[in-house]
């Protein structure tokens, strides 16, 4: 595949989004590392370079080590509250307005894409904006927890039983929501355009959307910097930075 320059790969995906009727966008970490949150996965940077996510992001680790998962959760937390949706997000939401995107299914946790106005987010890993209770099934609102987890630093416990809350995310060794997972499914199979933006297709079963969607005919755009194992597939690869091109893909469409 030719490499294209930044202009030229904006005109095309800007033509191929005009001539789809279902747009469906996968997202990973890579659309928020401009919103300033880390990715997991990144040599030296990730935050699996740093840590074991099985000794601190399991559900044997929550269980067994609440202290250290807490602890490890909190900075990344503080770091998700207080970001802002950055120009690609905000370029989605612009789509979905339009009328051409229909939904956003996202490996991230972090909400940004419901901040910068999208309707249609499917959170195969769930989302830190509420914490759940495993003893009496209840679900909090993380808003009611910021001051005590955030800080001073204490572990959210139930209301009503006590019990150590449970981020409503999906740790090593859970499995994903299986209402979301069969919706993301769906979405993908009914996709003619299917876009990868930020995922370097690593972690499954996520990683396997886009295969679904290819299976049924539909197009194929991945905005990576990383390579995947889709690429040869792709019928366009957009290695730019996911705040730059999407505004100007935007911009190109009216």
């Amino acid at each position: 595949m030719t490499a294209l320059t930044f202009n030229q790969a904006a005109q095309q995906a800007a033509m191929h989004i005009s001539e789809s009727k279902r747009m469906v966008v996968l997202t990973g970490a890579g659309i928020s590392t401009p919103s300033g949150i880390p990715d997991f996965r990144s040599p030296n940077t990730g935050l699996w370079s740093r840590d074991d996510p099985m000794e601190v992001a399991s559900l044997s680790a929550f269980h067994n080590r609440p202290e250290r998962f807490f602890n490890w959760l909190r900075p990344l937390a503080r770091e998700m509250i207080n970001a802002q949706p950055n120009p690609a997000h905000r370029a989605l939401s612009q789509l979905e307005q339009k009328g051409v995107l229909k939904a956003v299914i996202t490996q991230n946790i972090d909400g940004l894409h419901q901040k910068a106005g999208s309707k249609t987010v499917l959170e195969v890993h769930g989302s830190m904006q509420e914490l759940h209770c495993l003893s009496c099934r209840q679900n909090f609102p993380v808003e009611n927890y910021l001051e005590s987890f955030i800080q001073k630093e204490e572990i959210p416990r139930c209301v009503n039983c006590r019990a150590i809350l449970k981020p409503n995310i999906v740790l090593f060794e859970e499995l994903l929501p299986m209402n979301i997972w069969q919706q993301a499914e769906e979405q993908a199979t009914q996709a003619d355009l299917f876009v990868v933006i930020g995922s370097a297709l690593e972690v499954t079963p996520a990683a396997h959307l886009p295969l679904y969607a290819l299976e049924q005919g539909a197009r194929l755009i991945i905005n990576t910097f990383s390579p995947t194992y889709l690429d040869s597939r792709a019928d366009l690869l957009l290695p730019f930075d996911v705040a730059e091109i999407w505004p100007e893909i935007v911009n190109l469409l009216g």
